[in-house]
């Protein structure tokens, strides 16, 4: 059973670390928050060191005078189990708890999350620290949630220390039921005699001569995913046996650049599913990402989700850190909740004025109120109470494009065809012109439920099982319209190449065999008969029963096809063999969704984003209007805009650069 948040409307706030500041300083906080509309925010999650000053010594003082504090002025605290970032005298005590890195160096303590994930003493202090919070705070009226632990994975993904390489041996005797020679099978060991006559002389995939063996590596990634899951449910498990009525988070990191957790096994475990999400400086139209990533976490959770961290301006980790502009703040928010965001937090909520993150911006900045971003903090407030009815409410989608984190990491490791080829830019390439178009996505997994869809997409999906490629063939079989892209369905569960021809496990749904790759060099691209140019990939395509509906023009593979369709019992498939560039993918991809019978959520202006949220009795439409001009959307007639709380009657105006929520009563 999942419990729910008890906050009412749209959550507001953010980390909130009083432990940084001399107590006077906690009644301006109560009274800024209060202005600025925040109505819940995450409190000690960075304290471990100040709550147990000595093992087994506990002091919650500090935690009693901040949730009375809070409580008092109407604000819930999603209350943290501190245990990301252990204290120097557990490290003190426990020197084998500090994590080694890839190449046997031994890290120090001195920062987060420098602990190894497999070491017993850290696990038994952080269920002794749980349950002491969980005794000591289950019954506080401030408390709403627990946040456990932070951002799991996020700088201790992988240790290798011998520790660590025992849990190994334990979860692989798991997976294959304590058979050796069925992981030798697996692990195709024969090749360099590699063979394991004995469980200890399996290692962590540590530096070696040459190219490590892929499924020893891919076995890594996903026994590292799960050793912190395992941490995670022991932290929820000591919570749920002292407070069984309080719902459980923890933080995903579903980012541009953070693959380490396979969140399709972690999301069935929290009751509400959180995301932090912080913006590339480099990226010119993040709010595809944005939305890209919305989309994923509202996929994951099954329906609504909590924002639980992203930045109000500049973060502090990437080489240039860069300011928000005017807008900005709001528009990405905004949009969070489009995706189906029922809360909006920000690290943090004091901007620091020491330590490691002092120059990352926060809700009330270093210039204090007298600023633009707590004008637009204060202002951001009053939007989401005016937006508290659409809590609860769900995106609804025809498209599903597969998500697969296995695939990801298969399709990533060394020793490819090319090494130019990334997972996630491949996801977006095929993603922007669905958003751009306005057409809702959501994600899958390669065996999920696909009978809701008319479209499914998998622009990635190098590694599949039997179950999942059965599973998308049966959906086109039966009337759906499937479309691979390039690489797919080459490699079983256990990155063993699926032979008689490439895609490997689509090859008779899409009515075609490759024989051979021929990779591009960067910068190096082909010409496609329909006018358009391919990168990264080529490969020579045999017809099996489809046909050619684009071709490559130049090149080694002249004259052969490069996209084909194929009639698959009542359905269609495509095989899109190339990246085309953007223009041609995205009218590739209007064609394919056309012809599925899939329509935009609404025709709007180019440059003004259209999300859909459907209620019980009415949907909310958000439109984001991320050009410099006004723009001018219809609407139904008896709709309302909710930020302004005024009638919309057929058409509502959208501003540049802000965004419009339109309640249309069904």
């Amino acid at each position: 059973m999942k419990r729910e948040l008890s906050v009412p409307g749209i959550a507001y706030g953010g980390d909130y670390n009083p432990e940084q500041w001399p107590e006077e300083v906690w009644a301006e906080d109560m009274r800024l928050m209060r202005e600025a509309g925040v109505t819940m925010v995450s409190v000690g999650i960075f304290s471990w060191a100040l709550l147990e000053p000595s093992e087994g010594a506990y002091d919650f003082t500090l935690l009693d005078r901040v949730l009375d504090l809070l409580h008092a002025h109407g604000i819930a605290a999603d209350l943290a189990t501190p245990t990301a970032a252990p204290p120097a005298w557990f490290f003190k005590a426990h020197p084998e708890a500090l994590p080694v890195d890839k190449d046997g160096r031994g890290l120090s303590y001195g920062s987060r999350q420098t602990f190894c994930p497999s070491s017993p003493a850290y696990r038994e202090a952080a269920l002794r620290m749980a349950r002491a919070l969980a005794e000591r705070f289950a019954d506080h009226p401030a408390v709403a949630m627990w946040h456990v632990h932070n951002e799991y994975g996020c700088h201790n993904a992988e240790c290798y220390c011998d520790e660590s390489a025992a849990a190994f041996r334990r979860w692989l005797r798991g997976r294959y039921a304590d058979d050796l020679a069925a992981l030798n099978d697996a692990w195709g060991t024969r090749f360099w005699s590699q063979w394991y006559y004995d469980w200890d002389e399996i290692l962590p995939p540590r530096p070696t001569g040459a190219v490590p063996n892929p499924t020893h590596q891919l076995d890594w990634r996903r026994f590292c995913s799960d050793e912190l899951l395992s941490l995670y449910e022991a932290e929820r498990e000591v919570l749920l046996e002292v407070a069984p009525a309080i719902p459980a988070t923890t933080n995903f990191m579903v980012m541009h650049n953070f693959d380490a957790l396979d969140y399709w096994r972690w999301a069935p475990k929290l009751d509400i599913a959180s995301n932090d999400h912080y913006l590339q400086s480099a990226d010119p139209e993040s709010e595809i990402d944005i939305a890209l990533s919305g989309d994923l976490v509202r996929s994951l959770a099954g329906g609504p989700w909590l924002l639980m961290e992203h930045s109000t301006g500049a973060v502090n980790w990437q080489p240039v850190n860069r300011a928000k502009g005017p807008g900005e703040l709001r528009r990405n928010a905004l949009a969070h909740v489009a995706r189906g965001a029922d809360g909006i937090a920000y690290f943090q909520w004091r901007a620091a004025k020491a330590g490691a993150e002092q120059w990352h911006s926060a809700m009330l900045p270093h210039a204090g109120t007298d600023s633009r971003i707590w004008r637009d903090v204060v202002r951001l407030g009053a939007d989401l109470r005016a937006l508290a009815e659409v809590r609860g409410s769900v995106g609804t989608a025809e498209v599903a494009i597969v998500w697969d984190w296995n695939a990801r990491w298969a399709m990533e490791l060394p020793s490819q065809p090319s090494g130019e080829l990334r997972f996630q830019d491949l996801v977006r390439a095929w993603y922007e012109p669905l958003w751009r178009a306005g057409v809702a996505v959501d994600f899958v997994r390669p065996d999920a439920d696909l009978s809701a869809y008319r479209l499914v997409l998998a622009p990635s999906l190098y590694l599949v099982d039997d179950e999942g490629a059965a599973n998308l063939t049966g959906f086109a079989e039966r009337g759906g319209t499937l479309a691979v892209g390039f690489h797919s369905g080459a490699v079983d569960e256990n990155c063993h190449v699926r032979l008689g021809g490439y895609p490997g496990a689509f090859r008779e749904a899409l009515g075609v065999r490759t024989d051979e790759l021929f990779p591009l060099l960067p910068g190096e691209s082909v010409g496609l008969s329909d006018g358009g140019t391919g990168t990264l990939w080529s490969e020579r395509v045999h017809l099996s029963g489809a046909e050619a509906v684009a071709s490559y023009t130049s090149g080694p593979l002249s004259g052969g096809p490069a996209v084909t369709r194929n009639r698959l019992g009542s359905g269609a498939s495509w095989y899109v063999a190339t990246l085309p560039d953007p223009a041609t993918l995205g009218a590739l991809l209007d064609r394919i969704r056309s012809e599925a019978g899939v329509e935009p959520v609404r025709r709007t202006p180019q440059g003004v984003e259209a999300v859909l949220r459907r209620g019980h009795d009415a949907d909310y439409l958000f439109l984001i209007n991320h050009t410099d001009r006004p723009a001018h959307v219809a609407v139904a007639p008896d709709a309302t805009e909710l930020l302004t709380g005024k009638s919309a009657p057929g058409a509502v105006s959208v501003p540049a650069g802000e965004t419009a929520v339109v309640r249309e009563p069904r």
